[in-house]
């Protein structure tokens, strides 16, 4: 039998999210929106694709959860998107309706299944899906540091003109402007990314990854990035899937890990058939442990904002 992918939300991020996990044969895959006629077109079109790529995947669009049922993993995109001059918590009161809805619906129709969450604020909506749904902690994740860290990857790669296949890289905390690149645990193949880099071109690299998403608001006007935070989340969702075990920087749910505790938090955790199967913990130095806690600190007021609505 085939695995079932349901994607709530068939907007930029959730249609090309379909696309990737189409074209890789992951499953079938129901996307869902509330506009009636939107995930229906995208679903055929995409569906309409297949004889011409090759690949075994159904796909349908939907207006109804129920089509959703016993699916296997759920990524949940809807919500309002940034816009120039928002911050992530400038969204919380418009996505905490949405995903209250959504995750509800979720947890009704497919109870057993493993939730990935892709809208912002993605920590604070993380927690809120966890709450809603009643799942375990290991089976409701966000997004956060597989994008984050794809994009500091393409920047050390563009920097030192090697192959991004080459390139590995970890970072850590809230997904936004106060998440924390960790230089130390960067290499290209093996090898520590400052023989490559010099500090001050490495540190203009950190900034720049940390402003990622700003940045590309910025330059579109219009909209948000879609390529990589899809493909960052099919990335995901194959993990799962094909139970990888891959290690993968991922808002998890902290209960006294790095000190930490009743958060979503972006840290490397180990990503199988189970969800969130481990959490690893990291031997930081001062500075990194002082740029984590003030990254906690900023995800702890929006989920603050969360709680008093």
């Amino acid at each position: 039998m085939r695995n079932k992918i349901s994607i709530i939300g068939a907007g930029f991020v959730g249609s090309t999210t379909a696309h990737w996990l189409a074209a890789k044969e992951m499953g079938d895959i129901v996307l869902v929106d509330i506009i009636e006629g939107r995930p229906q077109g995208l679903g055929l079109d995409l569906y309409e694709a297949s004889p011409i790529v090759g690949f075994d995947a159904r796909v349908i669009g939907t207006n109804d959860y129920a089509d959703t049922a016993d699916s296997d993993v759920v990524v949940v995109t809807s919500g309002a998107p940034r816009k120039p001059g928002m911050s992530r918590e400038d969204l919380i009161k418009k996505n905490a309706d949405i995903t209250r809805d959504c995750i509800a619906n979720v947890a009704k129709y497919s109870p057993n299944s493993i939730i990935i969450m892709v809208n912002n604020p993605l920590d604070a909506m993380t927690y809120l899906a966890r709450e809603v749904s009643g799942f375990p902690k290991s089976r409701v994740f966000g997004q956060a540091g597989v994008l984050d860290s794809a994009r500091y990857r393409t920047f050390i790669a563009m920097e030192a003109n090697v192959s991004v296949e080459d390139v590995q890289a970890m970072l850590m905390g809230g997904h936004g402007d106060e998440m924390v690149p960790l230089p130390r645990f960067s290499t290209i193949s093996g090898i520590p990314v400052t023989e490559f880099i010099a500090e001050d071109r490495l540190n203009a690299i950190v900034d720049r990854a940390r402003k990622g998403g700003g940045e590309m608001v910025g330059l579109l006007k219009t909209g948000s990035a879609y390529y990589a935070p899809s493909a960052a989340t099919a990335q995901m969702v194959e993990a799962v899937l094909h139970d990888k075990k891959r290690v993968l920087p991922c808002a998890a749910y902290l209960e006294g890990e790095y000190g930490l505790n009743d958060l979503y938090f972006g840290v490397p955790v180990v990503v199988g058939a189970g969800g969130v199967e481990k959490v690893i913990e990291l031997t930081l130095n001062d500075e990194e442990k002082a740029l984590l806690q003030k990254s906690a600190d900023a995800v702890r007021n929006t989920l603050n904002t969360l709680k008093s609505l």
